[in-house]
């Protein structure tokens, strides 16, 4: 059943209880008539501090449909964080952050990301909302 109006989504991104794999945790409410999304993420890996967690606090995307056969959600998403320079190096940069997802209605499916030079492709997306 398709929503209307404006809602909030919930996913997890990655192999779930892959020991070090990296997960992408994004929250964002979705425009259902223009299908633009807007929302935060955060990427966690298991490293040591302060390398564990990736913020990404400005998220926006773009949902498409497939429109043919069973409809699927062609997400796109992507925005840009600050990455900071360990000593004894002085500075900081703009790193890119996207993902690409195919989701069925439930907000399941399976999706890339890539940040900061890493790229994660094939995992699956699960709705952290049930």
């Amino acid at each position: 059943m398709a929503k209307e109006g404006a809602y909030l989504v919930k996913i997890l991104v990655g192999n779930k209880g892959t020991p070090g794999a990296p997960l992408l945790h994004f929250t964002g409410v979705v425009n259902a008539p223009t299908g633009k999304i807007n929302g935060f993420a955060e990427i966690t890996q298991a490293l040591p501090p302060p390398h564990g967690v990736t913020d990404i606090p400005n998220v926006t995307g773009q949902i498409r449909h497939t429109g043919f056969g069973p409809d699927k959600l062609l997400v796109t998403l992507s925005g840009s964080y600050v990455v900071s320079v360990p000593p004894p190096a002085i500075g900081s940069y703009l790193a890119h952050f996207e993902a690409f997802l195919v989701l069925d209605s439930s907000w399941k499916g399976t999706g890339s990301f890539s940040y900061n030079g890493h790229e994660i492709k094939d995992v699956p997306v699960e709705n952290e909302d049930g």
